[in-house]
């Protein structure tokens, strides 16, 4: 095979990885709490043929090699934190992120996972769940008598409760913090799990030391920017056919030859 036809299949097989991160993006461009994803390329391995700096005789070196590379692939997708636009719900249940960090819930095996989406309902039992059941940690449940519900910008839940005049504290919202927040694994749901590369998350108060405030009454939108992803497809897109174009040419130079011993 023509090395250059390999080359170009691996271009082909990047593009191809980068506009499937563009469309998960677009899909996800009125997702709540979503993060958009960004590929990461590297080139392979090189075939040295001549190595810099190799003697051409007893006085003088090449000062440069002749190093064939063989193409690309994807080192990594990453998560982009960047902090989407707040959109305002009026909804009592409803809480945004403003800066960083991430609420708590506890999945159906037990085990901690983290989201940006504060879309928090309530159980049947009274206990706040996210949009998908998952209760948040720490534990917070409502009185079924309760009237409103208000959820300070440092996480402290209160209730009013009917025939009372003082609010009822009925518990305390805390965040998580990650040192490398992209090495988190995405679960789906608006979910996210720890890793070794994430490291161990750092509780905290909303508010205090590098976490952001809750607001009430809001959410967090996508951090997509369409435009933005439609340029990067373009650019997909156009790198995707000059890919293509090499193998056609590669063909063709295969061709000749081939016609040239017959």
């Amino acid at each position: 095979m023509n090395p250059a036809m390999w080359v170009s299949k691996t271009g082909v097989q990047a593009q191809d990885a980068k506009l499937q991160a563009i469309a998960n993006n677009l899909a996800n461009v009125n997702t709540v709490g979503f993060k958009r994803d960004r590929v990461m390329f590297e080139d392979l391995f090189y075939q040295v043929e001549r190595q810099p700096g190799a003697a051409r005789d007893e006085n003088t070196n090449a000062p440069t090699g002749v190093q064939l590379g063989n193409g690309t692939r994807v080192v990594g997708t990453q998560k982009v934190f960047t902090t989407g636009s707040l959109q305002t719900t009026g909804q009592q249940l409803d809480v945004a992120i403003v800066g960083q960090g991430f609420l708590q819930v506890e999945l159906a095996n037990g085990d901690t996972a983290y989201t940006r989406a504060g879309q928090l309902q309530t159980s049947p039992e009274g206990r706040l769940v996210t949009a998908q059941g998952y209760p948040i940690v720490p534990d917070i449940t409502v009185p079924a008598n309760a009237l409103s519900i208000a959820i300070g910008e440092n996480g402290v839940v209160s209730a009013r409760i009917a025939g009372e005049t003082e609010l009822t504290e009925l518990g305390q919202i805390t965040l998580a913090g990650f040192v490398n927040p992209a090495g988190l694994v995405a679960l789906g749901d608006n979910l996210f799990q720890e890793t070794a590369a994430s490291g161990v998350p750092n509780e905290g108060v909303p508010g205090e030391e590098a976490f952001g405030k809750l607001k009430q009454g809001a959410l967090e939108g996508s951090n997509v920017q369409v435009v933005e992803e439609m340029v990067e497809m373009i650019s997909a897109q156009r790198t995707y056919e000059m890919n293509t174009k090499v193998l056609s040419a590669a063909d063709g130079m295969l061709q000749n030859l081939a016609q040239a011993v017959r």
